[in-house]
């Protein structure tokens, strides 16, 4: 079972990424497209799941509510913040994300993945890094003179 998320903490998460807090009502947020509204924002709502659980549902809004909702789920899925977004979820509009905090188990699995991502640059940075040391050596040695040993 998951924690219970609270609209006021994704809203803050959102508005501290940069995202404008439309504040649109629930009555609103359900009717009419995403596109109609004039600015490009989010709002948020709570939601209660199945089994009871408090969640919340993120909207994006303006012209171009696309990139709003690509940048309310990037934001929320940072590893500080800790919130499994998912965009799927049954009853959801196109732009409707459906937010809970983030399981221990996920939580690993993002970031195995992105350590998985980012191995193959780190590995060449320490190749780097190596070979930096080893002139360095070199250079140290012949600056002292012995440079005839090697």
């Amino acid at each position: 079972m998951s924690r219970a998320t609270r609209v006021s903490t994704i809203r803050r998460h959102l508005v501290q990424g940069g995202l404008v807090d439309l504040q649109l009502g629930e009555a609103t947020q359900k009717a009419g497209h995403p596109a109609q509204h004039e600015t490009d924002g989010f709002a948020a709502r709570q939601h209660v799941d199945d089994a009871g659980t408090l969640l919340v549902i993120v909207g994006a809004y303006g012209p171009d509510w696309f990139t709003t909702m690509r940048e309310a789920r990037h934001r929320l899925e940072q590893p500080y913040i800790k919130c499994h977004v998912d965009g799927e979820a049954p009853g959801l509009a196109d732009s409707e994300l459906l937010v809970r905090w983030a399981t221990f188990a996920e939580l690993r699995a993002r970031a195995a993945v992105q350590e998985a991502r980012q191995a193959p640059l780190k590995a060449l940075l320490r190749q780097g890094e190596a070979q930096q040391r080893a002139e360095e050596q070199r250079q140290a040695l012949e600056d002292a003179g012995q440079s005839g040993l090697f």
